[in-house]
């Protein structure tokens, strides 16, 4: 089970246990009463109360100033099993966990893999990992392609291949 780091809790809020929550997800309706979270050290939280106008969360055992402080700074994860069943995605959406590892590929050749995904103000960016016969050809190791439908033509999750139209030029300009 992979966790999927979805928030970093903030300064602590009032005298009860409270604290800012910086949401770095897509999905904000993930944050509600008895969500169950986990931070990057492994300490389970259950999400009491969420207000979500203030930004502000209180976990279940986090009543005292002094708690809430001890989790400063924590970042906080979810399980892509939990992800899959707490988010619902519209048509053409999908996790980024499902995206990375895909292949890529243009005109039935495989230009390399997808890497990362780079959050840009107009577009979300594939990085594009290189196929290692591609580099030793002097292209460049990797690449970034728009997520548009100017770029991309399929995505098959379950087979993990992304087609894509007109990338070769953007990989070949790289």
């Amino acid at each position: 089970m992979e966790k999927i780091y979805i928030a970093k809790l903030g300064k602590t809020v009032g005298l009860k246990g409270q604290q800012k929550l910086h949401i770095d997800s897509d999905f904000p309706d993930q944050f509600k009463k008895d969500t169950k979270l986990t931070t990057d050290k492994n300490q389970e939280l259950t999400i009491e109360t969420y207000n979500a106008t203030s930004g502000v969360v209180k976990f279940i055992g986090i009543d005292t100033i002094e708690d809430a402080k001890r989790l400063t700074n924590r970042q906080l994860f979810v399980s892509d099993k939990d992800t899959r069943e707490n988010c619902k995605l519209g048509k053409k959406q999908y996790f980024w966990f499902d995206i990375i590892d895909c292949k890529f590929k243009e005109n039935g050749e495989i230009l390399g893999k997808i890497s990362d995904i780079q959050r840009m103000p107009l577009s979300d960016y594939l990085v594009i990992e290189t196929k290692q016969e591609l580099v030793k050809e002097n292209y460049a190791n990797t690449f970034l392609i728009p997520y548009t439908d100017n770029y991309i033509v399929n995505v098959d999750i379950q087979n993990k291949i992304i087609t894509a139209k007109n990338s070769k030029d953007i990989l070949k300009a790289s």
